[in-house]
């Protein structure tokens, strides 16, 4: 694989791949430049702070406000939650209507004996997986 970098300050910043077929690390490159394209400003009572979107456990909305969760802290978000949704990598998958959460950032699944599904992330945030989301979840995570 060749790689060719052409620095042009008057030129927009863009990244093209010519690949044979999409591979491991093409996924990786993209996801990178995904992760690093789209950091989110968040509200932290007095303060604005640039978030990265690979700190986040799991985006939540409460009060009619979204608010991303990171491993200790519960940040403002501006933005919809179906915005937001639009901007993640695959890492990050709906559970319920309001809840997204960073698959990578799971500590556990806890079955209830109604047939739902809670997810324990590693942080110790927890919420149900609804019956609507519950095959993707399922499909995505590999059960």
């Amino acid at each position: 694989m060749k790689c060719t970098l052409i620095i042009d300050k008057n030129k927009d910043e863009e990244i093209i791949i010519y690949a044979h077929d999409r591979t491991d690390l093409i996924n990786r490159i993209e996801k990178l430049i995904l992760e690093k394209s789209h950091d989110l400003i968040g509200y932290n009572e007095k303060s604005i702070i640039n978030l990265s979107i690979s700190d986040v456990y799991c985006f939540i909305v409460e009060n009619n406000k979204i608010y991303a969760i990171t491993e200790n802290e519960k940040i403002l978000i501006k933005k919809r939650l179906y915005e937001i949704e639009r901007l993640l990598s695959n890492d990050f998958i709906k559970i319920n209507q309001s809840c997204i959460i960073n698959i990578k950032k799971i500590k556990r699944f806890d079955a209830s004996f109604a047939g739902s599904l809670m997810v324990t992330l590693k942080n110790d945030y927890k919420d149900y997986i609804s019956r609507r989301q519950l095959k993707t979840v399922k499909e995505r995570i590999g059960f």
